[in-house]
């Protein structure tokens, strides 16, 4: 919040606004748990916060065949108009690989970007070594739907085989400290003029 709250320091008035898109009515509730605690949260704190768009839950919510699936999957936001609109992404950042196996692998979720220097920041991560990693990748597709997804019948079509990469990962690097973040430094990455990401210097390197 006092990152967000930093880009106004000049101003004398304005709000802070919340737009909230995603999940769905899933069997194990775990959409409807994750709102509350955002809604929580929010209400802790001591800033005026509106709360503008409210799209969760039941409010996200589809029904195919006695299957609930979200409606909207992914968002985006024109930052000139401030125009949300419903979106999928082909690209979905650097290092991909490496953030799925942090969050297959029982990372929390986190921010990597930083807005004020405009750049991504990516580690340094370790992680606890996946039990029966090999076993996994012999699976059909069908057993790491079920077995890998809290949502099996609602994932997009990419997922298993998203699944399988992050597992070969996790097996190419079991201790990433040593391999990936020599030095324990983070990987930095900036834009470029053409609007696509370009890795930069390690920080203090």
């Amino acid at each position: 919040m006092n990152s967000i709250k930093s880009f106004s320091d000049h101003t004398q008035c304005g709000r802070l606004e919340v737009h909230l898109v995603g999940g769905f009515s899933d069997d194990r509730q775990l959409s409807q748990k994750l709102t509350h605690q955002l809604l929580s949260e929010f209400d802790r704190q001591e800033d005026d916060i509106h709360l503008v768009t409210l799209c969760v839950t039941e409010l996200n919510d589809q029904e195919e065949n006695e299957n609930h699936f979200p409606v909207i999957y992914g968002i985006a936001v024109n930052i000139k108009t401030s125009e949300i609109y419903r979106a999928s992404f082909q690209d979905r950042g650097p290092e991909e690989e490496l953030r799925a196996t942090r969050a297959l692998t029982g990372g929390p979720m986190i921010s990597i970007y930083d807005a004020e220097t405009e750049q991504l920041r990516i580690g340094p991560y370790s992680w606890m070594p996946f039990p029966h990693v090999d076993f996994w990748l012999q699976q059909d597709d069908k057993q790491i739907l079920e077995n890998l997804s809290t949502s099996p019948l609602a994932e997009p079509p990419h997922f298993v085989k998203h699944i399988r990469s992050t597992l070969m990962f996790l097996k190419k690097y079991p201790s990433p400290a040593n391999t990936l973040f020599l030095g324990n430094k983070a990987l930095l990455y900036k834009k470029n003029e053409d609007g696509l990401w370009e890795k930069i210097s390690s920080p203090g390197s």
